[in-house]
Parts: C-alpha cells; sequence; structure tokens
C-alpha cells in the first residue's frame, strides 16, 4: 500500500510494511547529509496550503463580521464579535485534541507503522463523534453563563446568544471537518483540505450576504450561514475520500471503532494541546471581560482587530502546523537532525510573512477598522489597541514554530504548561493590572499579549537546548 506524503519522507514500499520500532534501527540515517533546500520546499509544499486553508477558515468569522457590520449597528457587531470568541473557544479545544491525531498519525506514518495508521484514524473518528455530542449538550447548558462571565454589554446579548446557540447546534460538523483535515496532514496532504474548505467558504459568503443582508437575520443569519457551510465541507469530504481507491482508510464501519490504545496515545498527546488552547481562549475571554466593561466601542474595536489579528498570524499558525507533521514524521523515521533544521527554516519563513502585517498595522492601523466600516470612534479605539498588540505578530513567529516543533516531537504537555502560564500567568493579570493603571485605554491593553509571548519564547530557546525533545515515545 502507498502513503502519500508530501516530500517529507521516501514512498514506503508497496505491500511492505515496518515492524514496530523499526525506525530505531534506521538512526543511521542521521548521518546522511541534509539539503536546506528541499527542507525549504516541503516545508513550502505543506505549508501554503496550510496557509491557505487556514485563511479561508479564518474568513468565517471576518465576513460574518463584515456583512454584519454593513447591514446593522454596533451593538450587533459586539455581539457577533463576542459570539466568535466564545465559539473559538470551543473551536481551539477542537483543534488541540485533533492535533493529537496528527501528531500521532505522522510519527506512525514515518516510522512505516501502517495498521496503526488505519486503527489511529479510524479511534480519532469515533471518538470525536461522541464528543461532539457531549460538547453540544454543555453549551446549550452553559452559554448563558458564558456571556455573562464575559460581561457581554447588555445591548448585544441577545445577538451573542443567537448566535453561540446556532453555532453549537453544528458542533458535530465543526469535529468532523477538523478530524479530516487532521488526518489528512498527519498522511502530509495539506491539499485537500484546502479544496472542502474552500467550497465551505464559498458557500459561507453567499448564505451571508442573502441571510444577513437580504433577510435581515442579524448574528443568528451569520451563524446559520457558518454552521450550513460547514456541513457542506464534511459530507464532501467524505464522499469524495471514499471515492479514492490510494486513500488509506476506507470508511467502512468496521473500520470506524475506537482502539483503547490510540485513545490513550490521542489523549496523551492531544489533551495538553487541547488544554493549552483552552486556557488561551479563557485568558483572551477573561481580557475581553475586561474590555466589554468599557463599553461596547471598546468591545466592538477589539472584536475587530481580533479578526485582522487572526489573519496576521495565520502565517506563523500555518509553519507551525506543517512544522508538526513534519518534525512527527522525521522523528517517527528516525531523523532529529532535519526536523531541527526544520525547525530554524520554519521561522524564518513565519518572521518575514508577520513582517508585512506589523507594518500595517504601525502605518496604516485605521485602514484595518475602515475594512468594516467601523465608526470614528470604533476606528480611534482599535487604532489605540493594535498599535502595540501588533508586535505580538513577530514574536508568535518564534514562539508557534517552537510549539510546532514541540508538539511534533510528542512534548505537547510541555507546550501546554508554557504556554498555559504565560497565558493565565502573564497576559491576564497583566491587562488586568494596565487597565487598572490607565483605566480606558485599549494601548495599554494591547501590551499584555507581546509581554507574555515573549517570555514563553525565552523558556522554549532553553528547553530546546536542553535536547531532552529528542527522546521520541511511540
Amino acid at each position: 500500500m502507498r502513503v502519500v506524503l508530501s516530500g517529507f519522507l521516501v514512498d514506503q514500499p508497496d505491500g511492505g510494511e515496518e515492524e514496530p520500532g523499526s525506525a530505531r534501527k534506521r538512526e543511521d540515517a542521521g548521518t546522511e547529509p541534509i539539503d536546506r533546500r528541499h527542507i525549504y520546499k516541503a516545508l513550502l509544499a505543506f505549508g501554503l496550503p496550510y496557509l491557505i486553508a487556514n485563511f479561508i477558515q479564518a474568513l468565517y468569522g471576518a465576513v460574518d463580521l463584515a456583512v454584519v457590520g454593513w447591514f446593522n449597528n454596533a451593538e450587533t457587531v459586539a455581539g457577533v464579535s463576542v459570539g466568535t470568541q466564545v465559539t473559538q473557544m470551543l473551536n481551539s479545544l477542537i483543534s488541540g485534541l485533533t492535533l493529537g491525531g496528527t501528531i500521532l498519525i505522522a510519527q506512525y506514518v514515518g516510522a512505516r507503522r501502517q495498521e496503526d495508521t488505519r486503527q489511529t484514524i479510524g479511534t480519532m473518528l469515533s471518538l470525536f463523534a461522541l464528543a461532539a455530542v457531549g460538547f453540544m449538550l454543555a453549551m446549550f447548558a452553559l452559554t448563558p453563563a458564558i456571556l455573562q462571565l464575559v460581561n457581554t454589554p447588555a445591548e448585544s446579548m441577545e445577538q451573542a446568544k443567537q448566535y453561540v446557540y446556532i453555532c453549537s447546534g453544528g458542533i458535530l460538523f465543526i469535529f468532523g471537518y477538523n478530524a479530516i483535515s487532521a488526518i489528512l496532514r498527519g498522511l502530509g496532504d495539506s491539499k485537500r483540505p484546502v479544496l472542502f474548505i474552500g467550497i465551505a467558504c464559498v458557500t459561507n459568503i453567499v448564505l451571508d450576504v442573502l441571510l444577513v443582508g437580504g433577510l435581515g437575520w442579524g448574528a443568528a443569519g451569520a451563524a446559520v450561514a457558518t454552521v450550513f457551510s460547514q456541513g457542506v465541507s464534511l459530507v464532501l469530504a467524505v464522499i469524495l475520500l471514499r471515492r479514492r481507491e490510494d486513500f488509506v482508510f476506507d470508511f467502512s464501519q468496521e473500520s470506524i471503532r475506537i482502539h483503547g490504545d490510540k485513545v490513550r496515545s490521542i489523549l496523551r498527546l492531544g489533551l495538553p494541546v487541547s488544554l493549552q488552547e483552552t486556557i488561551l481562549s479563557f485568558s483572551f475571554l477573561a481580557i475581553t471581560a475586561i474590555v466589554n466593561s468599557m463599553g461596547y466601542i471598546a468591545a466592538a474595536a477589539t472584536g475587530i482587530c481580533g479578526k485582522f489579528d487572526s489573519f496576521a498570524m495565520l502565517p506563523a499558525s500555518a509553519f507551525s502546523g506543517a512544522l508538526s507533521a513534519f518534525t512527527g514524521q522525521n522523528m517517527g523515521a528516525g531523523r532529529p537532525d532535519r526536523a531541527i533544521k526544520a525547525l530554524r527554516t520554519a521561522i524564518v519563513l513565519a518572521l518575514l510573512c508577520s513582517l508585512f502585517f506589523f507594518a500595517w498595522a504601525q502605518l496604516w492601523p485605521a485602514s484595518i477598522l475602515h475594512i468594516f466600516k467601523a465608526s470614528d470612534e470604533v476606528t480611534l479605539a482599535g487604532t489605540q489597541y493594535i498599535r502595540t498588540f501588533s508586535f505580538d505578530f513577530m514574536l508568535v513567529a518564534f514562539g508557534f514554530c517552537f510549539n510546532g516543533f514541540f508538539n511534533g516531537c510528542g512534548r505537547t504537555l510541555f507546550v501546554m504548561v508554557v504556554g498555559s502560564a504565560a497565558s493565565v500567568g502573564i497576559r491576564l493579570p497583566l491587562a488586568w493590572f494596565l487597565s487598572r493603571a490607565v483605566p480606558g485605554n485599549l494601548t495599554v491593553i494591547g501590551m499584555a499579549a507581546p509581554v507574555a509571548t515573549l517570555v514563553s519564547v525565552v523558556i522554549s530557546l532553553l528547553y530546546l537546548r536542553r535536547g531532552k525533545w529528542r527522546e521520541l515515545k511511540l
């Protein structure tokens, strides 16, 4: 059987499968010369489709907010902004769990353990379907409390509730799409997720204009468009993959089942990432609560800037994701030397991309707010915030790539501890202190994120020098 990779490793021999642990017997491969140009090509070949897919994914929330801004008032914009931040917390939890599957699959592919790869895929699909039901019920029960907790402005509360409730009803689609994409990326295929999410994005834009602009459904229309388009993406992905004879998994009823050892491995790798992402989202929700206490102008301003921030950090996020799969496959194949070269390469690529967004935020910040037709008051507040927050664009080029590298090495617990400490121990208390020290000033609140990221980067550098990441456990 042939498992298609994106130039990371050699193809597997047809009909052959190595015994578990055979990658350790190939440690002498580490003495082979490393062609840096091949690493650049491999990361770009995998990372660019990943970047495009992430860019399209980010368009979901941005288009929702933009269309709502074109056809509604600031109160509705703030409602959708808060609602998307709440659902982003859920997305972070899901993406963390699926990343555990990506890493495990990549390591098995690198070690040429094909049956383990198939069992991991079947376990992921089964496990996440069950989890989706549980999370849907939890969100239905907890949404009012969460929105109260983050100080959602009273004028925007009803719109925020509508958005979160409807998106929660589509959690199965969110889980399903993320699981399929994680599986493909673990196998080294970052191109087909672009096709699936591209179709969904076009559907989302059309429905946004129709439901929000044409029918005047406001936040509810934006949420319906998002959920329906993600459902379309998931159904098309399963149909197309089932028809491909060269795909490693057959989607049969016998194959979609839970394997206990794979559940433990997925959770061992994925839970730390998921917890870290969730804690990060909670910290930003807490900062949102601080900002929301300043009124809906500040809430709308930071919500709009948040959409730009998500785009600005896409290159670093994409190369981090590519690096996780690249590192996982090469660590599984006994090539840590190649993995560390890829880390350096990914940082350079991410940093070059981040420079563009940093310059934009520093030189023409008002133009960012005008994309969403922000009022003069919202534009002024947003300009204050993004000028300081944008320093984080540069720092995450290092931070995200370190995270992707250590995740690929299976060191997800370390990544969780460092990320959580930076979020809860530095970013959140610093934002709270600055909001009290300089009341009503979004400039100082924007400083909290880059300070926290800088600390996490320094800790990651020290951990890299220790070299413990070289010890791979499968």
